[in-house]
């Protein structure tokens, strides 16, 4: 059965780029091209070419991430591109990042390819209960992996060489500013709720970090593909990655939003104090309950700094994907009903 090339005119400036880059492949083609849905940060693509190696035949499997007119999250493809290469060498299970495109000559946009990881599906943040009964074995080594993140030394790494690198006690300082100033600059009407929360996380600051780390900045189920037996094979979607706080992708992977309803269980995946081990052990840092709650805290407010952007994006014409106008309505909603909570509890205490 011929697998389907969505669009021919794409694959022949793939074709045509690929030969540039692999000149050793002779007769390359592209065999299947397909957009792969779900993500608005970059347009994803699905490849397999076909070509000769030294006499031999050689079937490989490529991801193409192009950018988008707009995106939900308005990130420098370099950036993802320098963080998956920090993670080389190390056992997360990562692809290989392979070529950087910063310009718009060879495909009308700038975007970068990796190698495909061939084992693996992405389980779903609404519907935990598809992933027993190897739900906590997932869990444990989401959380494991989290830590192991945190481990990778961001110094000389090729993400450092992208960013700038802040001071342990001005990480907080550094994200509330920026996703402060997302909001500000995309919300299309009065946010009293978001406001109502960074005036509470400046005045209450968090403890300096315990050291500076590679952040992943959106690790949680969804972003990870599992084999359906309890293995973790794949980690995804590093385009928010930064040097920062470790107890930021903590928090972000515990955000009610992501918990199925059961805050009895990190992430609704695996008891808190496994959770808090699994990271402990493989991060090096001792869980602090003070760090962690403003990092929570602030984990809403970032995530309303995502869906507020993305509604504007919608709004304006700049992107049509739908998931954007969904995010901007059914998210936007959810993290203002759990920050509302939150501050509610804190303020009538």
């Amino acid at each position: 059965m011929t697998k389907p090339v969505e669009d021919k005119a794409l694959a022949r400036q793939i074709e045509a780029y690929l030969s540039g880059q692999m000149p050793d492949a002779k007769d390359l083609r592209i065999t299947m091209l397909r957009r792969l849905h779900g993500g608005a940060s970059r347009q994803t693509y699905t490849i397999d070419v076909e070509y000769s190696d030294a006499g031999e035949h050689v079937t490989r499997g490529l991801i193409l991430r192009r950018d988008p007119p707009d995106s939900l999250i308005d990130t420098e493809r370099r950036v993802e591109f320098a963080a998956i290469r920090s993670m080389e060498g190390t056992e997360l299970p990562v692809p290989k990042a392979l070529f950087l495109e910063e310009g718009s000559q060879a495909l009308g946009a700038p975007f970068f390819v990796m190698e495909r990881i061939e084992t693996g599906v992405a389980a779903q943040p609404f519907q935990l209960d598809a992933l027993d009964p190897h739900r906590e074995s997932l869990g444990r080594q989401a959380f494991r992996h989290i830590g192991a993140i945190a481990a990778v030394d961001p110094m000389g790494s090729p993400l450092a060489d992208q960013i700038d690198m802040p001071e342990v006690d001005a990480c907080w300082q550094c994200e509330l500013g920026y996703w402060e100033s997302e909001i500000d600059a995309h919300a299309r009407k009065p946010e009293p709720i978001a406001k109502a929360a960074i005036r509470h996380l400046r005045r209450h600051p968090p403890p300096p970090a315990q050291r500076l780390s590679i952040v992943h900045g959106d690790f949680r189920v969804g972003n990870f593909l599992h084999d359906g037996g309890g293995r973790i094979t794949g980690i995804l979607d590093w385009e928010m990655a930064h040097i920062g706080d470790p107890y930021e992708d903590f928090a972000w992977m515990t955000d009610m939003l992501w918990s199925g309803g059961d805050l009895t269980r990190a992430a609704g995946l695996v008891p808190w104090p496994e959770a808090i081990g699994e990271w402990e052990l493989a991060s090096g840092c001792k869980f602090d309950f003070d760090a962690f709650e403003w990092w929570s805290i602030f984990a809403s407010v970032k995530a309303l700094g995502i869906w507020i952007s993305s509604a504007r994006a919608f709004a304006d014409g700049a992107n049509d994907d739908p998931i954007l106008a969904w995010s901007g309505w059914f998210t936007h909603a959810a993290h203002e009903r759990i920050l509302s909570a939150r501050l509610s509890a804190k303020y009538s205490a």
